[in-house]
């Protein structure tokens, strides 16, 4: 019989194998006694989503586990897959946005991803003392001078680019000749 911490370990391995996001794994162990664990993703289409609910199922099955049944398969937007003690719940994002199980069951135990308190314990920051924040107090004047001090460098002019312009090629002249010259008619006076 699979261990229900390995079962939900090769789950969300399952699903990290073919790129499902957000992926949250729930405790819901003391708000129902129907199932322990949740787990919540998202796929981003329907050919994702079968292909999803068809890997955690060959994964189970390969580790031993049991699969009580899978519905949705027929329009991929959201399959659920029923390992006993683990649920599975593959969705679109609009249809994860639509139903938000997350907040339904936001009282459970959130296991994966794991909450950054928990990833990282914060330490107490230590007691200032007025020597030190005197000392902390010049340091930070000498810091922000040096970077005032850098800022005001002026910074050596750039000469600007003059491109030159491309030598148009020459055009061969023709000379016009002289025209000829006119030849001027006398008028005969009119006789009044």
């Amino acid at each position: 019989m699979a261990t229900k911490k390995k079962l939900t370990s090769v789950i969300i391995d399952a699903l990290e194998d073919i790129k499902a996001r957000d992926i949250i794994l729930l405790n819901v162990s003391k708000l129902t006694s129907v199932f322990d664990y949740l787990a919540i993703a998202s796929a981003d289409s329907t050919r994702q989503t079968k292909a999803l609910a068809g890997h955690v199922f060959d994964k189970v099955s390969e580790y031993g586990g049991k699969i009580y049944g899978t519905e949705g398969e027929q329009s991929g937007e959201w399959v659920l897959v029923d390992c006993g003690d683990v649920v599975v719940h593959i969705m679109q994002p609009a249809v994860r946005e639509h139903y938000k199980l997350e907040e339904l069951w936001g009282d459970g135990k959130r296991e994966f991803p794991k909450p950054a308190a928990e990833t990282k314990p914060r330490k107490a920051p230590a007691p200032v003392t007025k020597a030190k924040s005197k000392v902390t107090a010049a340091k930070q004047k000498t810091v922000a001078k040096k970077k005032l001090s850098a800022v005001k460098k002026p910074v050596a002019e750039e000469k600007p680019v003059v491109k030159e312009k491309p030598v148009a090629e020459k055009k061969s002249v023709t000379r016009k000749q002289p025209a000829a010259p006119k030849t001027v008619v006398a008028k005969k006076p009119v006789a009044t």
